[in-house]
């Protein structure tokens, strides 16, 4: 992974609202309910914002990731359907998070601002019936990516059903992705006996089509937890298998990755997992191969063979992916909307869990659609100039997948509740009491600078001579330059693609993008 830039010196913020909220009253209570799941010392995020002065200083950052609706990571169309355990900021908590920032970032009295969460662990089952941890394990120097599968035995004398599972990336930087099989032919032991070090090597799978999934782990993801009465089936005589994808980058890098589990020895019904709308038996216009400076579209078509249950789905694509959308269309003409990702973001991949079981009748055709962007305007593009991308596991290639969970429907299925909640509990009950809308006036700056592209010189023209500041952010929404009355924009020594730049002056918000080629 590329290095990540970070810019700590403070922007401080034109103030453009007469009420001004503050981080005791107004945003703390947000923060705490919303962020810091990941952003705490032992989180995934890559800093905290436990605290007024944590917030502060990546205030620029988080105005940016709000506006681009960035953070909280969850891509998804609620307006398509509304899924469990949403993690999305509503309009007023964004208003407030922004009017916040654009007036100074002010603190208020601490004696109101509510008690921040303790997180004692980076882990969410913390007391797992089963721990396992990889072997420690050190990328060689590669020049394409490696798929290497660890073999770890159970320990279970009698057959288990999964309730819940966590995989943690012990090195979070160089871990693509991770799947996490059982089998119980002994092919895999084999395979790994016969590799001196850790593990083995194997790309398209686990090296046998008998190994059964039971869960996997993107950038983005959560634990999985399955409803009452529903479990992954573990057989006594079974090992996990973990296949890890580590890119190009992760040579000479250490990972340990750790899986744990939560286990039921009740009888309960077992759910498969399967890639069911997928880039070979399914779809319809393929192959999967999107040319260069090309916009295109594919679909992918399933046929439900008998009364289905669905429980939960994961699209899955990479780079050059830009919507994915899942629905179903039953015999009676019924569409049945799954789920729709109108803005894909490679970077936050996560499997959705329904709010309810959804039943799926037999005759049903499922879905499948989703669009890549092999040109220069899209900014994860990572050739310059764009080459032609085809099917394949490694970053730079590209797939289609959703992921379903299911089950053979019974009888109240579709009432089985998962999460009832129309928005994320508050942390403590906590509540905010501003409630405006940000009142800045926003224009487009493309006009004010030139070249555009540029190699990475760029000029700036204001209408007016008085005091600004600029805040440049690179794609992934990091503050890379923040500076005030500053003419000369120099990008030279950072890498080709996309910004975005946010010029403040008197009560007037410019922005614009800049293009580095």
């Amino acid at each position: 992974m590329k290095k990540l830039i970070f810019a700590f010196s403070l922007c401080i913020s034109i103030s453009l609202n007469a009420q001004k909220p503050t981080w005791a009253d107004d945003v703390a209570c947000i923060v705490y309910s919303h962020c810091t799941s990941c952003h705490n010392p032992n989180g995934s995020g890559p800093f905290s914002l436990l605290d007024f002065n944590d917030a502060v200083l990546q205030s620029s950052g988080i105005k940016y990731q709000i506006e681009n609706k960035l953070m909280p990571p969850w891509p998804v169309d609620n307006n398509y359907r509304r899924m469990a355990h949403e993690r999305n900021l509503s309009d007023a908590e964004k208003n407030t998070i922004l009017a916040w920032i654009n007036n100074g970032a002010m603190q208020g009295n601490m004696a109101n601002a509510p008690t921040p969460p303790v997180y004692s662990s980076a882990l969410v089952i913390t007391n797992p019936d089963l721990k396992l941890k990889l072997p420690i394990y050190t990328v060689p120097t590669i020049t394409q990516d490696l798929y290497r599968c660890f073999v770890l035995p159970t320990g279970q004398s009698v057959q288990k059903f999964i309730t819940g599972i966590e995989i943690v990336p012990g090195n979070k930087h160089i871990v693509h992705h991770v799947q996490v099989f059982y089998d119980t032919t002994g092919a895999t032991t084999i395979l790994d006996a016969n590799d001196p070090n850790p593990g083995y090597s194997s790309a398209g799978g686990v090296g046998t089509n008998a190994a059964v999934l039971l869960g996997t782990w993107a950038p983005g993801a959560r634990p999985i937890f399955v409803p009452a009465g529903m479990g992954k089936r573990l057989p006594a005589t079974a090992k996990i298998v973990a296949q890890i994808h580590y890119p190009t980058y992760a040579s000479g890098q250490t990972d340990s990755t750790k899986i744990n589990l939560l286990f039921t020895s009740n009888a309960v019904r077992n759910i498969g997992d399967a890639p069911i709308l997928n880039h070979t038996s399914s779809i319809k216009d393929g192959p999967l191969f999107i040319p260069k400076n090309t916009v295109k579209t594919f679909h992918e078509e399933f046929f439900v063979p008998l009364n289905a249950t669905i429980i939960s789905i994961g699209p899955h694509g990479h780079l050059l992916c830009k919507s994915m959308k899942a629905y179903g269309i039953t015999l009676a003409g019924d569409t049945i909307k799954l789920i729709n990702v109108p803005k894909w973001n490679f970077h936050w991949q996560s499997s959705y869990d329904f709010k309810q079981p959804i039943k799926i009748p037999i005759g049903t055709t499922l879905y499948g659609e989703a669009t890549y962007d092999n040109t220069p305007a899209n900014s994860e593009n990572t050739f310059n100039p764009p080459q032609d991308v085809s099917l394949g596991e490694a970053t730079t290639d590209e797939m289609m997948l959703f992921y379903f969970s299911y089950l053979a429907y019974k009888p109240g299925d579709e009432n089985i509740v998962v999460d009832t909640s129309q928005h994320q509990p508050h942390h403590n009950n906590c509540t905010s009491s501003y409630n405006s809308s940000v009142n800045a006036i926003t224009n487009t700056a493309s006009q004010l600078i030139y070249p555009n592209p540029s190699t990475g010189l760029f000029q700036l023209k204001l209408p007016n001579n008085s005091d600004f500041e600029i805040i440049i952010y690179n794609h992934l929404g990091q503050k890379i330059l923040c500076s005030k009355n500053i003419i000369n924009i120099d990008l030279s020594s950072f890498p080709n693609g996309i910004y975005n730049v946010s010029i403040l002056q008197n009560n007037t918000i410019y922005h614009s993008k800049l293009i580095k080629e």
